[in-house]
């Protein structure tokens, strides 16, 4: 499935330069040509990268991408303004935690760098998260482990330095199927976001 990029212009020729700049990137170009359109398309549908103007009537780019921010976090958001203040640079930054803040007139390539680098960040952040969730799980795993069999996760060594490993328990069978259970469900889990997260 082609990642969704949402131009946004009060200008409708601009917004379809941009279209036409992006046509062999091979994404699902969605427009818009203000704030309040965006926000409608945003609730219909998931959006991978805004790029937004700064100057529109109603509501300007910078509060815009804030609302975005604030209301789909893991969208990304590029600014392509004419209006290039430090102003209007800080509160993009600091308000829509923007990802770019690019030039008009924007070479057609930039662009296309910019929001691929956008998707990479994008796919990193997701990656990360889910790499937190399997260490957290982990984590509850070893808890549980050591709760059921107090000093199992305890490395006992010699006086050289070499492991001692004590005879088995007579319950390692159980423990041995446990251990798998929790494996289990965890990979589960992790298959089950793949299914309902794929591209």
């Amino acid at each position: 499935m082609p990642h969704k990029i949402l131009l946004v212009d009060d200008e409708s020729n601009v917004t379809e330069a941009l279209k036409r700049t992006l046509c062999k990137e091979h994404y699902d170009i969605l427009t818009a040509n203000s704030g309040p359109e965006t926000l409608k398309i945003m609730r219909r549908e998931p959006v991978d990268v805004v790029v937004s103007d700064e100057k529109m009537p109603g509501m300007c780019g910078t509060l815009l991408l804030a609302v975005i921010q604030r209301d789909y976090p893991d969208t990304v958001r590029i600014m392509l303004t004419g209006q290039a203040t430090l102003e209007v640079a800080v509160q993009a930054i600091n308000k829509g935690e923007i990802y770019r803040f690019l030039m008009k007139p924007c070479n057609g390539m930039e662009l296309s760098i910019a929001i691929r680098q956008a998707l990479q960040q994008k796919q990193l952040i997701t990656e990360s998260r889910k790499l937190l969730q399997i260490s957290r799980q982990q984590a509850e795993l070893i808890n549980k482990m050591e709760a059921a069999h107090p000093g199992i996760m305890e490395v006992k060594r010699d006086a050289e330095g070499i492991i001692i490993i004590n005879d088995p328990a007579e319950d390692v069978d159980d423990l041995i199927q446990e251990i798998n259970t929790e494996i289990n469900k965890s990979e589960k889990f992790f298959l089950d976001w793949t299914v309902t997260n794929k591209p």
